[in-house]
Order: C-alpha cells, then structure tokens, then sequence
C-alpha cells in the first residue's frame, strides 16, 4: 500500500483499476482521455485501453485538467484519502480548514496565515500532494457534494445551491456548467427521480471496517433521551439554530451481486445550510476516511499490535458528534467506570438539555445535551459530581464562551493539549482523550491511562507514562489507533468488573481508567 502522503505508483494503480480494488478507492483517481470522464478505481464499467488511462491523486487534480465526474461510479462517494487530511501537517490542516469552509468567504492568504505558510509555499504544497490548487479542491468538494444530492435526494435545486456552500444560485449553475458542461437540471433530468422522504445518503468507506466495534464502543456510552445504539444503528438529537433535528447512521444495504462499502445516513429536521456540516461530523464521527492499511503497516510492525489488527481489521476511531459533549464526558469519566460516567453525565444532560420535540419523544428522545452556554451559567454540582469535578465542567464550559479554548481544525496536537490542559482540572490525561474523540486526531495518545500502561505489557507488569510514550513512538502517526485497539483487547480480555470498578478513592495522574 502507499506511504503517507503519496499516490500509489502507476503499476500498483493499473492492477487496482483492474481488479477494481476497494481499498484503494479515494487513494486514485482514473481519468480517460477518449471520454473526457475520471472514475473511481471500483467503477463498474468495461476497463479502458491503458493507453488512454491517466492517473491523478485527486478528484480535484482530474477535474483540474479538464475531467468530468463519471455518472455510474460517483467520485463524490470515494472516501477522502485518510492521509491528507489527518494529523498536524500544514497540507492537512488546511485540507481541515477548507472543509469547514476557510475559503468560501476567505481568501487563500488567509488559509494559508491560519497555518503558518506563506501562500505561494502552501499552494505548492497543494498541487505537490494533490495535484491542485486549494481553491480547486474547495470548488471540487462543493461541486461533489452538490452532485450527491442532486443525484440521492429531492431537494429543490436552490436548496443544493446552498447546501453546497454557493451563495446564490447564478454562482452554483455557472461553477457546475463550467465544471461538468451542463446546467445542474439537466443532470437530475439523466437520473432515477427520487421520492419525497426523508433525507438519505450514502457515505463512503475504504474496506475492511468494523462497524460493530464501532457500534459497541457507542453503545456502551450512550446517552439515554440524547441517543441511540443498538446492533444496527447509532441515533440521536441535535440542536441547530432553526430547531432540533434527528439521525440515523446504519449500513447501506449491500446488493446480492456486490458489496457496498458505505453507510446510510438518514436525516429529519436539518438546519437550512446544514448538511454538508451534518455530513463532515458523521465522517469525522465513524472515522470513513481511514486508510486502514497504511494504519496497520506502521502499527503492524509491534508484535503487542499485530495479531489485534489481524483478528480485528478495519480499525476506527470513534469520534463524537460534538466536541464540548466529548470534553464533559472526559471530565465526569476521569477515575470512574465508563458505566459510571454515562449515568452522571445522563443526569447533567437531563437537567440542563433543552426538550425535544412531541414527535421526537414518542421516538424514545428526551432532550439535547446542554450546550456550553447553558453549562456555564448552570451549577452542574448536585449530580453526583464531585465539587472539583463540577466546577472543572463549568470551567470548561466558561473557557469555551470565552473563547480560550476551542476545537478547531487547524490547531496542531501539542498546541491543543497546551491549551486545555492551562484549564483546571484538566490534565494530560483528559486533554490527549478529548483530542481523540472529538477531533479525531490520529495521533492523540493519553500515555497516562491506567489500561493502556496494563495492556502493553504482556507479563502482567506496568509501563509508566514516559516508559509508555517511548515504546509509542514507532506507532507514530496512528497512535490514535493504537489507543483504541488496545482498549478494546484489555475490555475483552478481562472480567467486567476488573475493568469497570471505580477507584476507592482518587488516583494519582498516572493511573487513569479508559473511559
């Protein structure tokens, strides 16, 4: 498989498009050059001469020279290449940045100000590693997007104008018609028309992926009132600006004749504008933009993480949906069982969360969880927190008003944990875990977990936090991974209540419990 960073080489993507290889779906693009069109690598149509085949690492790079998106395998479903747009370098950063939509209204000097490069340095870094522009890929995401819901739903075309991040609709038919050669009615006029319904999408992933252990990592932390988990689906609640909305992400039902490697995602009740947002959280939240196999090339090499990679492939991160959610819940989980955690948080959640809706209710939903405004003007004590403990939420619930700490895409790891970790009661512990779940960082690495200095060892001994951080450092850049995997060995391994017991009474730094 590539390295980091890298288009695999033109013999590798040859026997890909050949094979029609899923894990390499979103590492390449195919473009011919007789139809003027760039495919996936798991297009189903007869394979072109390779004579006529030019490869490109984006669908950016292809559309940049003058390619079209091919209607039957839909780049717009590629997963995004995992290794771009992960970790602290700047091309990542950016890529975050331009997916939040640093330049709809920004200019590329700006961009690049944020990630501490010149302009002129930060776009040849771009075209380096995907082959064009930033303002290119930020036209290519939008335009793709675009094209999904012009091709999976029944929204009103003005309504995918600003869906997709186009300010008005004259903007939107011009960028697509110059992108694609005709008008965004004359695409949907080519397609199945789709039925008024709720809201579904296909997001796509790069095999293999354990989406049960994803599932079971949700499930045992949900949220009662504010989520759902069983064995098929997470479910829950959000609030936006315009009301409160609803969720559902399940497998996509895979055809008798061919898998399907993406996820369905149902939604009610979005905020106008808010879909491409919604979307971007749950990729972020199920990890679908992982390269599983670069992951466990590096990983692989430890004998500790080896046979957990084999036994269990298509590791994730599981991510939140919200980061100050994610930051309480670290908070409240500190020295205590995970069950513990989900019952003192549910009794916050409940108190302070706005109600849901009749209709929501009847489904089982109770309320939101609170949001950082109503936290910091809350006294979340009285739940069975501890004082300190309670005032550390509202602290952090103060500091994010406040602006002092935040969750945004630019910030490289170390600068992350710097801030938060100048919060009380907020230690390197929680700081690397809050980075984990809800930035989703690859490389977040709580050292002083208790379960992780157990897990490592093989001998029933205990690896201290330095002792730990150096064996980590051949895990680099996916130690993130490493945590997880881990994790979930020790909690199979050992008796429930072996993992689960909350301490008797407060532990020193280095013996945290996974939370």
């Amino acid at each position: 498989m590539p390295a980091a960073h890298a288009m695999p080489a033109p013999q590798v993507c040859e026997r890909a498009r050949l094979s029609r290889d899923a894990r390499f779906d979103g590492l390449f693009f195919t473009a011919v050059r007789t139809t003027g069109i760039y495919c996936r690598p798991v297009c189903p149509a007869p394979p072109p001469k390779p004579d006529n085949v030019r490869y490109y690492p984006s669908a950016a790079a292809a559309e940049a020279a003058g390619f079209r998106p091919c209607l039957r395998c839909r780049p717009e479903l590629a997963p995004g290449e995992g290794s771009w747009r992960r970790g602290d370098e700047a091309v990542a950063r950016a890529l975050k940045l331009i997916d939040q939509g640093a330049l709809a209204d920004a200019s590329l000097a700006a961009l690049s100000e944020r990630v501490h490069l010149g302009e002129r340095q930060l776009r040849r870094l771009f075209v380096e590693r995907l082959g064009a522009a930033p303002i290119a890929v930020h036209t290519t995401g939008r335009l793709l997007f675009a094209k999904q819901l012009l091709t999976e739903t029944a929204l009103p075309i003005t309504t995918v104008a600003m869906e997709a991040g186009f300010g008005s609709l004259r903007r939107f038919n011009a960028a697509f018609r110059e992108a694609y050669g005709m008008a965004p009615r004359d695409l949907r006029r080519q397609l199945p028309a789709v039925q008024d319904g709720p809201l579904v999408l296909r997001l796509g992933y790069r095999p293999p992926y354990d989406f049960a252990a994803l599932l079971d990592f949700f499930r045992g932390r949900a949220l009662p009132g504010v989520e759902q988990v069983d064995a098929q689906a997470y479910a829950r609640v959000f609030g936006h600006e315009d009301g409160i909305g609803w969720l559902r992400v399940s497998r996509w039902p895979a055809p008798a004749r061919a898998p399907v490697y993406a996820l369905r995602l149902e939604v009610r009740g979005a905020g106008a504008g808010s879909l491409l947002g919604i979307v971007q959280r749950v990729r972020r939240m199920f990890d679908l933009d992982a390269d599983p196999h670069a992951i466990a090339a590096v990983l692989g090499r430890d004998p500790r993480l080896a046979p957990l990679l084999r036994a269990r492939p298509g590791l994730r991160i599981p991510s939140g949906w919200d980061g100050f959610e994610i930051a309480v819940r670290a908070v409240i989980g500190q020295q205590v069982s995970v069950a513990a955690a989900r019952t003192l948080t549910a009794r916050l959640a409940a108190a302070h969360g706005a109600a849901v809706p009749d209709a929501l209710a009847a489904q089982g939903f109770g309320h939101l969880f609170p949001t950082a405004e109503a936290l910091a003007e809350a006294d979340p004590a009285g739940f069975g927190l501890t004082r300190a403990r309670a005032q550390a939420v509202r602290g952090i619930a103060c500091a994010l008003r406040e602006g002092r700490v935040d969750f945004a895409a630019d910030a490289p790891l170390d600068d992350f944990a710097a801030r938060w970790t100048a919060l009380p009661g907020i230690g390197p512990w929680t700081a690397q875990y809050i980075a984990l779940r809800a930035l989703g960082h690859p490389d977040a690495f709580p050292a002083e977990d208790l379960v992780l200095q157990r897990a490592v060892p093989e001998d029933g001994g205990r690896l201290g936090a330095r002792a730990l951080s150096a064996r980590a450092e051949g895990w680099r850049p996916w130690r993130g991974y490493a945590v997880i995997a881990l994790w979930r060995d020790a909690m199979a391994a050992a008796p429930p209540p072996a993992i689960a017991a909350a301490p008797a009474r407060p532990l020193p730094p280095a013996r945290r419990s996974a939370a």
